[in-house]
């Protein structure tokens, strides 16, 4: 009898929030869609792809464009099917099985699932209160255990809270013989980025998503950028036509577009702030609800002793958000599902 190898008979799939709902604020996506004139823009280019041929290994035009749009040196540049993708394609090129990687807790899930299934040993730095960590503290943590990567998303995922610019930059100098991940999916929220030392430290990988504040999330689209050296082994190590034709095609498109882009940020920062307030307005009022964390990120994070009844009271009403047993994540929407979030909220309280 065939018996599954060890690191995928324990591994548990990812399991997002599934079912039909009428308010989604479970994923971190961005309420806003393409308009129609982006849409139309976006079937003409689509037409002209020649879907008999590979697409281009490196996406190169795409990496153009992105680098040009965030000020970077496109060389430095790798595009992904997803950041999902590229930081499997880390775990698995720079640690090697039976190595060690250190991530922080809470945090993005998928840093550790890309270990297990690598056979790579996974720290978990414990965050203070759960929100925050001490770069001191970090750092001689990573020392001790002699992890070959250091992975952490800032603004985090999911307690929506940032560390400082320079705390990051003290880790980074502090660790040089470890390769450092910062993942930055949710920056465009706040304004504490590496980004422009990314391309200048030579153990820095820095991870940004098109699933967040460019709200295209349909088409997995993720991106690394690092020195030269790091960029190289990165394009070597991944699949050769990772991102599909269609993909870089809607990515150029829409990086095409800054000030829609950037539009699009301050449209979500806006109804971020406008939810966060609204939600500690309420706590103010109702203490059950729990402690609502300031955020840096396109959602906000609550920590509540009632969360899995407040989320399937309110899936019970059609709206969907992130329960993870001790808290709540629930991603910004547009002002009628922010609405929805507070109404229900207080029936239920």
């Amino acid at each position: 009898m065939y018996n599954l190898p060890e690191q995928l008979r324990d591994l548990v799939p990812y399991e997002p929030v599934s079912g039909e709902y009428t308010v989604r604020l479970d994923a971190n996506e961005s309420f806003l869609s393409l308009p129609q004139e982006l849409r139309r823009e976006v079937g003409q280019a689509v037409s002209q792809i020649d879907f008999n041929r590979y697409p281009d290994p490196y996406a190169t035009e795409l990496c153009r464009k992105f680098a040009g749009f965030y000020g970077v040196q496109a060389q430095n540049v790798v595009a992904g099917n997803g950041s999902d993708e590229l930081i499997g394609v880390i775990v698995s090129g720079f640690a090697a099985p039976g190595e060690s990687i250190t991530v922080v807790s809470p945090d993005f899930s998928m840093y550790g699932f890309y270990a297990q299934l690598y056979h790579v040993k996974v720290h978990n730095f414990i965050k203070e209160n759960g929100l925050s960590f001490s770069a001191a503290d970090l750092i001689r943590a990573v020392r001790e255990n002699g992890s070959k990567i250091l992975f952490f998303s800032n603004p985090c995922n999911p307690t929506s809270t940032v560390a400082g610019r320079e705390e990051i930059l003290s880790i980074i100098d502090a660790l040089p013989d470890c390769l450092v991940v910062v993942d930055e999916a949710y920056m465009e929220f706040s304004d504490q980025s590496v980004l422009d030392q990314a391309e200048r430290r030579d153990h820095v990988i820095l991870l940004k998503t098109f699933s967040k504040a460019f709200g295209m999330a349909a088409i997995r689209l993720g991106f690394a950028v690092a020195c030269p050296a790091i960029a190289r082994a990165l394009k070597a190590a991944k699949s050769p036509y990772n991102v599909n034709t269609m993909t870089q095609v809607v990515g150029c498109v829409l990086l095409d577009h800054p000030e829609y882009i950037r539009d699009c940020i301050r449209r979500i920062i806006a109804a971020r702030d406008d939810l966060y307030a609204k939600l500690s307005a309420l706590a103010a009022q109702k203490p059950q609800l729990g402690e609502v964390t300031a955020t840096c990120a396109n959602f906000v994070y609550l920590r509540t002793s009632r969360a899995a009844a407040l989320a399937e009271g309110l899936a019970k009403a059609g709206i969907a958000v992130r329960d993870f047993a001790d808290s709540l994540r629930i991603s910004a929407g547009s002002r009628q599902e922010n609405e929805a979030v507070l109404d229900t909220l207080s029936a239920l309280l």
